[in-house]
């Protein structure tokens, strides 16, 4: 036995170093010091000792001479690797070239530094900000009956338009030097959401001019003539833009764009000049039909060489006036029901000036890298915000509504099949806050995240479409007949557009989120392919070889930490927080490391066929998104304060996050190609089998009760609602009542028990009322305490009727592609 001690030593030191990522050289220092302290203090024998050793030195010693270890390893393995290695094009290089990277390559490095996460400020609003959403916002919210606008106008009022305007609503992300807000993109966030909980067509019309458009674009591409000239129109209404990409044949593909503009000489303002005579055909594009400036992109050629020696330019991006001659608009698409304007826009031979394109003449065949640069920023404010506010405004709808609806004598809220709904809407709504919270407090950073953008929309709007369900089941037939007083009908109609746009949810899935997190998160397969790219041979084996053996030294610490964490059931390491949240750090490392090794296997194993295993891609995606989620709800409760109060909705979607992502990584391994290597995975990750279970029935129940009940929780859930009970807000209207619904709740209690004893006349709830006063079973304030809340109750417990005049349509439809608005 004491023979083998000196190698159990080097084992378990090896173990140790590779869990705590201990350097080459200081491991194999350590190593032989192990070996040969245990060895004497044990009494092995020479052999025992000199055995291991010399193991220690065939493997230590070259790999500890760099000169040697680039000739004889990293040398033929470069030379494999330029082989198997799938070329990038130009536009993926360019995709990965355009995101940086912020706390998801912590994650997907499989040792978190926390530390980096909490060290990030808490975005909060400035003063100026606040007071904004304070004021002019919180006026818009009070004008609008979302009613009108969805089922009267399929629009937004003309005094509605002409206050986005006036207060420079579509000038939020304008520089105050072009006369716009330049507000953060927290605000813009904050602006979305609450207008989003009174009207998903105003939040939507707001959204688009401060996302992808001709303002962002500008901004970062323009000349300084087009800034000077069009921002300023831009900030305050003047010009109304939209941004044309999508076509019958390019959705997601956006690079394979077919709509063309050839270079040539044409007349504009009375002069002959050079430009590009485009040809086009465009749909979907939010404010189209309105829209006074087009954001158009193409690809440009140059059959006559008029430019250069370049025939095709590449993908470009032009500004058209609305009175372009040629340019068709103005007929509209009608999107679930939703009212906010959105159409197609076409032209054939629409000649515009070389100084239309975005940038100029230099910045022709640039559309591309412009595109992919600001879309992360778009996709990660607009829609995440948009699905925040839905929920949040769903938290206060169907808290209140579960608590002031009552069956069988006591309010819905108390069943635990509603306790249930309830649960997913209070706790999908905390992961869902967070994320919004976190992406744009990216934004603010100064970082272009691409890869939390992605996970952003992806996981925000389906979550949301999770959270849409639950309020129509809460709320059963109010939710279904649609009318003025109905709240919920509109967004459950239109869940499904958020889940289609900026990249439908099913490739941002299963394409984008692992696809780039793969490489661009990753700390070493980004360096190892960019060393393919030296010309030097000497400079590119360095860069290689160093890339290299960081990367196995990398891997062999994610198998060992993911065994070991796995092992103990991630309850160990040191990590900050406080009693309560230490082990969701722990846990979290444990599938960090847990993603980092079966992702850098599954690279290894399949190479660049994993970009076509989209469902595997997919399933790493989950893990890493859920990572992500999670790390953004640990920093929301710490920005707060550490709030106890909150701990339940935390608990209750951090275990969702955490389930997720074992089934995630149990589906990867269920389905991996290569089953061998499945088998040695599954030990790895899973040592002891799936043991992480869905959340927990009694969280659920503490969810239920903070949606239907008033409290520092609930107020933190809902921020930035629109709460003011105006005539136009049920949602508000219903909130400020509900203190009164449970203040009569003890008093509804006594009063039903003496009906059911038979003690009191009357055969309506009036003639009971007042029978009960008389008995002296209520007193009269208590008497006119159920009289008032019965009386506001009825109002959000009835639904709409109509007469079926008012429903007929005033015209039949007539669909068509051809009738568009010409300027001939």
């Amino acid at each position: 036995m004491m023979a083998f001690l000196p190698f159990l030593a080097a084992l378990l030191v090896s173990l140790g170093a590779a869990y705590a990522r201990v350097r080459l050289l200081p491991w194999s220092i350590a190593t032989a010091v192990a070996i040969v302290a245990v060895g004497i203090v044990a009494g092995s024998s020479t052999w025992a000792i000199a055995i291991p050793l010399v193991l220690l030195a065939l493997v230590a010693v070259p790999l500890n001479l760099p000169d040697f270890r680039r000739r004889k390893l990293s040398a033929p393995l470069l030379a494999m690797f330029q082989k198997v290695t799938p070329q990038l094009s130009p536009t993926e290089q360019i995709a990965l070239d355009a995101g940086t990277v912020g706390f998801e390559g912590e994650l997907f490095s499989g040792k978190p530094d926390w530390k980096k996460l909490l060290a990030q400020p808490k975005p909060e609003l400035s003063v100026e900000e606040q007071a904004f959403l304070d004021g002019p916002c919180e006026e818009l919210c009070a004008m609008v009956n979302d009613w009108q606008i969805t089922h009267e106008l399929a629009d937004l009022p003309p005094e509605i338009w002409e206050f986005l305007k006036k207060n420079k609503f579509f000038g939020m992300i304008i520089p105050k030097e072009y006369g716009g807000l330049d507000f953060s993109a927290l605000t813009q966030s904050a602006v979305l959401q609450k207008l989003m909980g009174i009207s998903g067509s105003l939040s939507s019309t707001v959204g688009v001019p401060n996302s992808l458009g001709p303002g962002e674009l500008l901004m970062h591409y323009g000349t300084q003539e087009q800034r000077d000239y069009y921002l300023p129109r831009l900030a305050d209404g003047r010009e109304i833009p939209c941004f044309a990409l999508t076509g019958p044949y390019a959705g997601s593909d956006a690079t394979s764009i077919p709509d063309y503009g050839i270079v040539c000489k044409g007349e504009w303002n009375g002069a002959n000049v050079l430009g590009v005579r485009l040809t086009f055909d465009k749909r979907y594009i939010t404010l189209a039909p309105v829209a006074t400036l087009f954001g158009l992109a193409f690809r440009m050629h140059d059959p006559e060489h008029l430019l250069g020696d370049v025939e095709d330019i590449g993908i470009t991006l032009a500004l058209l006036p609305h009175d372009t001659k040629g340019l068709e608009y103005g007929r509209r698409h009608f999107p679930l029901n939703a009212a906010f304007q959105n159409g197609p826009v076409r032209g054939k031979d629409v000649f515009v000036p070389l100084s239309q394109l975005i940038g100029g003449e230099a910045m022709a065949g640039q559309g591309w890298r412009m595109l992919v640069e600001c879309l992360s920023i778009g996709r990660g404010i607009t829609l995440p915000s948009n699905a925040a506010g839905a929920v949040k405004a769903g938290v206060v709808a169907s808290g209140a509504y579960a608590r002031i609806r009552k069956q069988f004598g006591i309010a819905i809220g108390r069943f635990e099949g509603v306790e249930e709904a309830l649960a997913r809407i209070g706790g999908y709504s905390y992961a869902i806050s967070a994320l919004s919270k976190a992406s744009a407090a990216a934004v603010d950073r100064g970082e272009k995240p691409s890869v939390p953008s992605a996970i952003a929309k992806y996981h925000a709007t389906e979550l949301g479409r999770e959270v849409a369900k639950d309020i129509m089941d809460v709320h059963g037939g109010k939710g279904v007949q649609l009318g003025p007083n109905n709240y919920a009908g509109r967004g459950w109609q239109t869940a499904p557009i958020a889940i289609t746009v900026e990249g439908a949810n099913i490739m941002t899935r299963s394409l984008m989120i692992f696809g780039q997190g793969a490489i661009r998160c990753h700390p070493y397969v980004l360096r190892e392919m960019e060393s393919l790219k030296l010309t030097d041979y000497r400079e590119k084996l360095k860069a290689f070889d160093a890339a290299l053996f960081g990367h196995v030294g990398f891997a062999i610490s994610n198998a060992v930490r993911s065994f070991v964490l796995g092992l103990v059931f991630g309850k160990i390491g040191n990590v900050p927080g406080d009693a309560y949240t230490k082990r969701y750090y722990r846990k979290l490392n444990r599938y960090a490391a847990a993603l980092a090794l079966v992702a850098d296997t599954s690279m290894l194993v399949l190479g660049g066929k994993l970009k076509f295993k989209e469902k595997l891609s997919a399933r790493l995606g989950d893990v890493l998104s859920n990572l992500y989620i999670a790390s953004a709800m640990l920093k929301r409760y710490e920005d707060q304060g550490r709030p106890v109060l909150d701990q339940p909705l935390l608990a209750w979607a951090f275990h969702d996050c955490v389930y997720r992502m074992q089934n995630a990584l149990d589906g990867v391994l269920r389905n991996f190609p290569v089953r061998p290597v499945a088998w040695v995975l599954r030990a790895l990750v899973f040592p002891f089998g799936r043991r992480e279970v869905p959340p927990s029935d009694r969280l659920g129940h503490r969810i239920a009760a903070i949606l239907c009940t008033p409290g520092e929780a609930r107020d933190r859930l809902a921020e930035w609602v629109y709460l003011t009970p105006n005539p136009n807000n049920s949602i508000g209207r219903m909130n400020a009542l509900l203190p009164d619904v449970i203040a009569a709740e003890p008093v509804e209690r006594k009063f039903l028990k003496a009906a059911k004893a038979g003690e009191l006349a009357g055969y309506d709830y009036d003639a009971q009322l007042a029978d009960a006063e008389a008995k002296g079973v209520l007193s009269t304030a208590e008497r006119a305490l159920l009289a008032r809340v019965r009386a506001a109750a009825f109002e959000f417990i009835s639904v709409d009727d109509f007469d079926p005049a008012e429903l007929a349509a005033g015209k039949r439809a007539k669909p068509s592609s051809s009738s568009l608005r010409s300027v001939a």
